[in-house]
């Protein structure tokens, strides 16, 4: 969902015979960006039309989106984040709705909410935690005193079938994607019984969904790609991120928890149409809620990364902006996103993707065209790859790709020495790619290299460098991502 449109585009001009010769690293990078980039638009149209419903000046609050790093470094990215937080944003805009007087008016595209609700889930199913609040809030404007129950029940169940249509369309797509079914499959099938039918179904089918619940649910497999505390995304990511922002919140969050009691009994005319306690003398309880419901839940994961928060900027501006909280840190404000655009703009990550730019012209040159050898590229403690950087086709199966992931030091020396083994062939190329604060740990494998090339910058914040080696002369290759080639005699041990 999130590059794939665009290279199905790519595909189509390729063999339309238009732009062929374009198709490169740097076109398969910047094609979705881009796309990306243009969708991001749907962010800024979200605050302006949610602002003065959360009583926010709208100008205010699209200055403090455009300016933070947040919007420029990840909403311009292909992560599945990414469209999760796009989703989010026309969850919120769905459900925020208001009359002409200015009162509080049920929302009218029920429809529209389920759609995105759902397709929010099989894009990521953490979407969920982001999507709780506003569907409670929602709800509470569908439950009226005049309305029945069953009124109420039934309007719920005729958006079943749009539920399921939406889920049936998006396991379709998945299953044509990802398995090798087609309609040649379908039409076959029709000479089968309806039990065979039904197996095969069962065997190909795939739910995106429960795939990934059934990775993450194991801890095995997410410490694989690090392990925080629980509290890393309150402490540590949530101010990485909004820096000033989060703790705006938090303080406001705290005093509003003093004052709950004085709320809740609120909450009942607010439902009902009132909007006195849509600002609060100390914030906006509806909103905070966006805030932190979502963060608490994603909280229950071992593994904390800082994209996995950036749906919550839209919920945290609206909130900033309303009665001009952000305005006396703004100096702060400047000073935070220009210094986070560096570090996750550049530094974080930031050698992987020259990386596959090299990687992919040393592949695809013309004397490796005309004399094709067997590219092992193992990856260990980066991101995973994206393969389709690297620009292979199906038909190159002399590309093989390991991802390594965090591994240990015994694992990662493990798998270099069966590759080694493995290959002796004249033709054999093996490439090892790590952070330099790794190098030292691929000496210890028993391994000599022929060739080193050194990108920079690179930070990998699972593996930071030390602070007194950022003032050795070698503080370079602490902060640059090495890509080593093994020697060929070594091969032939």
């Amino acid at each position: 969902m999130t590059s794939g449109v665009t290279y199905w585009v790519i595909k189509c001009l390729q063999q339309l015979d238009v732009w062929s010769s374009c198709i490169n690293s740097y076109t398969l990078l910047v094609s979705p960006r881009l796309f990306f980039t243009i969708f991001s638009f749907i962010l800024d149209y979200s605050v302006y039309r949610l602002a003065p419903f959360w009583e926010a000046d709208p100008w205010k609050a699209l200055v403090l989106l455009a300016g933070s790093h947040v919007t420029l470094v990840f909403y311009t990215r292909t992560f599945t984040n990414t469209l999760e937080g796009l989703l989010f944003a026309l969850l919120m805009v769905l459900v925020s709705s208001r009359r002409s007087d200015g009162s509080l008016a049920e929302p009218t595209s029920s429809h529209l909410i389920v759609i995105v609700t759902v397709a929010g889930f099989f894009n990521r199913p953490t979407f969920l935690a982001f999507a709780l609040m506003p569907l409670l809030y929602w709800v509470g404007l569908n439950i009226d005193s005049q309305k029945s129950i069953k009124i109420v029940i039934n309007h719920f169940l005729k958006l079943v079938p749009c539920a399921c249509f939406t889920a049936i369309f998006f396991i379709t797509a998945d299953t044509l994607y990802f398995t090798s079914m087609g309609l040649d499959n379908l039409y076959s099938v029709e000479k089968n019984s309806l039990f065979d039918i039904i197996a095969q179904l069962n065997q190909k089918i795939v739910v995106t969904p429960l795939n990934f619940l059934r990775y993450n649910l194991n801890p095995h497999n997410l410490a694989e790609h690090g392990s925080h505390p629980r509290v890393t995304h309150f402490m540590v990511n949530g101010i990485m991120l909004f820096g000033i922002l989060h703790i705006l919140a938090i303080g406001a969050g705290f005093k509003m928890l003093k004052k709950c009691i004085y709320i809740l009994p609120q909450v009942k005319s607010y439902y009902h149409g009132s909007s006195r306690i849509l600002v609060h003398s100390e914030g906006n309880p509806i909103l905070l809620s966006f805030y932190f419901v979502p963060l608490a839940f994603l909280s229950l994961f071992s593994h904390q990364e800082p994209r996995f928060l950036i749906p919550l900027i839209l919920p945290l501006v609206l909130f900033s902006t309303s009665q001009n909280r952000a305005i006396k840190w703004k100096p702060v404000i400047i000073i935070f996103n220009v210094l986070g655009a560096l570090l996750f703009g550049c530094l974080h990550q930031g050698g992987l993707i020259p990386c596959l730019f090299h990687l992919e012209q040393l592949m695809h040159s013309p004397e490796s065209s005309n004399h094709p050898g067997h590219y092992i590229l193992l990856f260990a403690h980066t991101y995973m790859p994206p393969r389709s950087l690297l620009n292979i086709k199906k038909r190159d199966t002399h590309i093989e790709v390991i991802d390594m992931a965090g591994s240990e030091e015994e694992t990662l020396c493990q798998t270099v020495g069966q590759q080694t083994n493995n290959f002796t062939c004249n033709d054999c190329h093996f490439f090892v790619i790590i952070p330099g604060t790794v190098r030292a740990t691929i000496t210890k494998c028993g391994v000599s290299f022929k060739n080193e090339t050194l990108i920079f910058p690179h930070l990998s914040m699972e593996d930071p460098p030390q602070i007194s080696f950022l003032f050795s002369e070698n503080w370079r290759s602490q902060l640059g991502l090495y890509i080593l080639q093994l020697d060929r005699d070594q091969q032939s041990l």
